[in-house]
C-alpha cells in the first residue's frame, strides 16, 4: 500500500520570503492616507496695500566698551616650576610665569624671556640678554607682543 503525505499549499521556501515582502511594501501604497489629489491648489493670499506707519524704535545706548578678558592667573603651575627666588604668578593665556615687579619678563622652563621692542631671552632675570624673534619664545608671548 502506498501512502501519501499531503503537504499544504503555500509559496515554495525560496520564493516565501521575498514574495511576502513584495507583497507587504505594495500593501503600504494602498488604502488610507496614500496620495489624494482632491486637494485644492493652493496660492498665496494677495497683500494688501497697508498705510505705511512709521516704526517705533528707540534709540540704542551708545556700545560700552567691554575690557579684555584677562586670564586667570594661578600661583603657581602642576607642570612647569616657578622661577627660583621670584615674585610670579602663572598667566594661563600666555602658558607662562609673570615675573612681578619687572616689566614685560616672563619665565618657564629655566629660561627667562623679555619684551623691549624685541624678544630677549637669558638664564638669569639679571642677563646677558640674547635677541631672538617670536619662534624662540612661548607660544602665548609671542601671540601677545608683535
Amino acid at each position: 500500500m502506498t501512502t501519501h503525505s499531503i503537504h499544504p499549499a503555500g509559496p515554495s521556501p525560496r520564493f516565501g520570503l521575498p514574495l511576502i515582502c513584495i507583497l507587504l511594501t505594495l500593501a503600504g501604497c494602498t488604502g488610507p492616507g496614500g496620495y489624494r489629489d482632491d486637494y485644492p491648489d493652493w496660492e498665496p493670499a494677495p497683500r494688501q496695500p497697508s498705510a505705511q506707519t512709521p516704526a517705533q524704535t528707540r534709540p540704542l545706548p551708545p556700545a560700552q566698551p567691554q575690557p579684555p578678558k584677562q586670564a586667570p592667573r594661578m600661583k603657581a603651575h602642576p607642570r612647569f616650576a616657578p622661577p627660583p627666588g621670584g615674585n610670579c604668578y602663572w598667566d594661563t593665556g600666555l602658558g607662562v610665569y609673570v615675573l612681578e615687579g619687572q616689566r614685560n619678563t616672563f619665565y618657564r622652563e629655566r629660561v627667562y624671556y623679555r619684551w623691549d621692542n624685541g624678544w630677549n631671552y637669558s638664564n638669569s632675570p639679571q642677563g646677558p640678554w640674547q635677541p631672538t624673534d617670536a619662534s624662540g619664545v612661548p607660544a602665548g608671548l609671542g601671540r601677545k607682543f608683535r
